[in-house]
């Protein structure tokens, strides 16, 4: 079938292969709520919303700890930051419910959280000094830029197991590459890949910091490594190839002008009397701005992160559930996901604050739909609306779906 074509990342960290097979879910290793709470440790987090400000200031102290330049920093391999975390959903059903969704299989925003969690967890492992019981770091996720599924089902009754590592080092930014696999029959099975990018700021997350340099040891990791470095360079190119700085290519504007006269009413009198406004629907297609659906939500306390700002994980859950609705709504039936590029955080999300989601279908082919979900704050005080992320979802339906057309250039 077609969603076979899903292809895993050619270069998985080759530490994932030792996890590949397995008899038993593995005794010993942390699960996520340990990922968690370790996280509170390394950052020294406030259990209780009403002691935040005192937390986030008793951090101001950890400046001193900060490296100067990134020389003055030890090395780290790509084994040092290596962590395995278990989703005990075979051996502890308790946990279950969290994760279940209607069609009894496991809510994919779910785990959308907790690769958030163990990305950062990862990074705080690569950048650990020995001495410092509490990190000066603030790391937080600035990209999501891939993860593949080769799984249509993940199972709400197998046991779960994350890997990951740091894959590649800038200055101030870390790429994380994790590996999902799940139990079936005595051994672990991939689920899906996953690429976050990291960045480390000050205690206060105000300036950027300084992280441990990389060192492969090997031909492999440097593969790795090097790819690392393509992705930033690809990263720099598509941010520079925007619409709003750039012209379209060629092929781009034949594809606009195809949409453009198929969509021409040619049925008035005479070619000189077409009007540019008159525009019709092909057959089985749907306009693009009725392709859409909306959502509000209030950022509680319960959502924040270790920071107090609310939690990148939970944004990108919401995200992920508007757009399955409105692939859902829009195909008319059950929607599974493919793939999820290009997340970019672009703005914290302050505790208290009113988020809007807009979900647009902006693509699609055969059974594939593309989403994109966009989200701002409003401020209730000053009326003013901030772009904080854009999401992009790609879901494949049961069956066909109409094809969706843009009727204005934007």
């Amino acid at each position: 079938s077609a969603y076979r074509l899903c292809i895993m990342r050619k270069l998985p960290s080759l530490l994932a292969r030792t996890v590949t097979s397995g008899t038993s879910a593995s005794p010993g290793l942390p699960d996520m709520s340990e990922v968690r709470s370790k996280l509170r440790d390394i950052v020294g987090a406030s259990t209780n919303w009403r002691d935040h400000v005192q937390a986030m200031q008793e951090r101001k102290a950890l400046h001193t700890l900060l490296a100067k330049r990134q020389e003055d920093l030890p090395p780290r391999r790509m084994k040092d930051s290596y962590l395995e975390v278990i989703l005990p959903l075979g051996s502890q059903p308790e946990i279950r419910e969290k994760y279940l969704n209607v069609h009894n299989s496991v809510r994919f925003g779910r785990i959308l959280e907790d690769l958030d969690s163990l990305g950062v967890l990862i990074c705080y492992t690569h950048t650990k000094q020995e001495m410092q019981q509490r990190s000066p770091l603030s790391i937080v996720t600035a990209l999501v830029d891939k993860i593949n599924l080769c799984q249509k089902i993940i199972h709400p009754d197998c046991d779960i197991k994350f890997t990951g590592n740091v894959s590649w080092v800038g200055k101030t930014s870390m790429e994380v590459k994790m590996h999902m696999l799940q139990l079936h029959d005595g051994d672990y099975s991939p689920v899906l890949d996953a690429t976050f990018v990291m960045v480390a700021r000050d205690p206060e997350n105000k300036r950027p910091a300084f992280v441990n340099p990389l060192i492969p040891e090997s031909p492999e990791e440097e593969e790795v490594f090097k790819q690392g470095e393509l992705n930033k360079l690809k990263r720099i190119e598509f941010s520079t190839a925007s619409l709003l700085k750039m012209a379209p290519t060629a092929e781009e504007r034949n594809i606009v002008h195809d949409i453009f006269l198929n969509t021409l009413d040619t049925r008035q009198e005479g070619e000189g009397t077409v009007s540019f406004q008159s525009r019709k629907l092909p057959p089985n297609s749907v306009w693009m701005e009725d392709a859409k659906l909306k959502g509000l939500q209030i950022c509680h306390p319960e959502e924040r992160n270790i920071f107090n700002r609310i939690f990148g994980g939970f944004l990108m859950r919401k995200a992920f559930e508007l757009g399955w609705a409105t692939a859902c709504s829009y195909g008319s039936s059950r929607p599974f996901i493919v793939s999820v590029d290009d997340i970019m955080f672009q703005k914290p999300v302050e505790v208290g604050s009113l988020l809007l989601l807009s979900g647009q279908v902006c693509y699609t082919e055969k059974n594939y739909i593309q989403i994109r979900v966009h989200s701002e704050v409003y401020n209730a005080n000053t009326r003013e609306h901030h772009t904080t992320n854009t999401f992009h979802f790609t879901f494949i339906s049961e069956n066909e779906v109409p094809q969706v057309v843009p009727k204005t250039y934007g």
